[in-house]
């Protein structure tokens, strides 16, 4: 399938993807507590400058505020109804910043976990996902994205269900699981794990990776773990801008610019395609990202002591695929809420 992301991945070796949605948007003022989707409507020009702050800054991607933008996230807000509203607008809004760039700029519609868990420990079916993720993929097609991006995912079953759910919109796409458990997902999956599952896949997305997780270290271990077990699709980076520590009420991530450069140029080297940064990532870390990654040569892959040596040492001794690794403990059945 041709498509703006498709086009760029044949032209460049590199492209840079955005920070953090919620980091910037809790900086404009947003509550803790308070579904970022709604300001699509509410509050559409603080939108647009978060959609401008990673073009502005060199993003070749940028995604748009529809993490939270399904049915079952969207009730706790009572705005289940408006699903479709919410992630047209989204793109829209989007559309509208890549298209006044004077470049090729991918607008990447973000579709997050939908916040239950899959049979049979939770409640969620299958076709349920699956559902639940095509009608948030038919609003983001009509606000006119280029390209769908599943994120922060942690089970096979539910990744399994976007994919099928992008295919039913028509829509390429793209796909990160979170790796924050010991180097395995919450639901035990591991690097390798997530390699085959996109072998698997009939509708192959464009490109796959990791994004949050702890930190930068780790992520870029899960990197490599891709790497090592051997792909030919593109590989995504989205770490973190360090690790995340609470200070006078609010939550803060101590990952300065130069850090988050030298973790772009590392991305890159570990072999990633497609590099940007996650939570407490802001336009100031991108362009020392984009900086970074136009200057500095492309080297060997690094070592893990290198890795640590730059950005920090690693949550967990082991990246989680060891023969002597255990999955972590599953999440308990959920109860029915009345």
């Amino acid at each position: 399938m041709t498509n703006a992301l498709s086009r760029l991945l044949a032209d460049r070796d590199w492209l840079l993807a955005d920070g953090a949605t919620g980091t910037n948007l809790f900086n404009m003022g947003l509550s803790s507590g308070d579904a970022p989707e709604l300001w699509n409507i509410d509050e559409p020009a603080k939108i647009k400058a978060l959609y401008s702050g990673a073009v502005d800054s060199g993003s070749d991607i940028f995604l748009t505020n529809t993490f939270g933008g399904n049915a079952s996230r969207l009730k706790l807000h009572d705005a289940q109804s408006r699903v479709h509203e919410l992630n047209k607008v989204g793109a829209e809004l989007g559309r509208e910043i890549a298209d006044a760039s004077g470049r090729t700029v991918v607008v990447a519609g973000s579709v997050g976990p939908t916040g239950e868990i899959m049979e049979p420990m939770g409640s969620l079916t299958y076709a349920g996902a699956v559902e639940m993720f095509h009608e948030q993929a038919e609003g983001l097609k009509a606000g006119g994205a280029d390209v769908l991006w599943v994120e922060t995912i942690s089970a096979a079953e539910e990744f399994k269900a976007a994919a099928e759910a992008f295919a039913l919109a028509d829509m390429p796409w793209a796909g990160t699981m979170s790796f924050d458990t010991a180097g395995r997902t919450m639901m035990g999956l591991t690097s390798s794990d997530l390699v085959d599952l996109v072998a698997k896949i009939p509708n192959t997305p464009v490109a796959f990776g990791a994004n949050c997780g702890v930190g930068a270290s780790d992520l870029l271990r899960t990197v490599l773990g891709f790497s090592a077990h051997g792909t030919e699709t593109p590989i995504i980076s989205k770490g973190n801008a360090g690790i995340p520590k609470y200070h006078d009420g609010h939550i803060h991530y101590d990952g300065t610019p130069a850090l988050m450069a030298d973790y772009a140029v590392l991305a890159r080297d570990c072999g990633a395609t497609i590099i940007g940064g996650c939570c407490g990532t802001t336009p100031d870390h991108l362009k020392s990202m984009r900086e970074a990654l136009e200057t500095r040569p492309k080297t060997d892959r690094p070592s893990l002591e290198e890795i640590t040596k730059a950005l920090g040492g690693f949550s967990s001794a082991s990246d989680g695929t060891g023969k002597d690794d255990t999955p972590p403990a599953r999440p308990r059945r959920r109860r029915r809420s009345s």
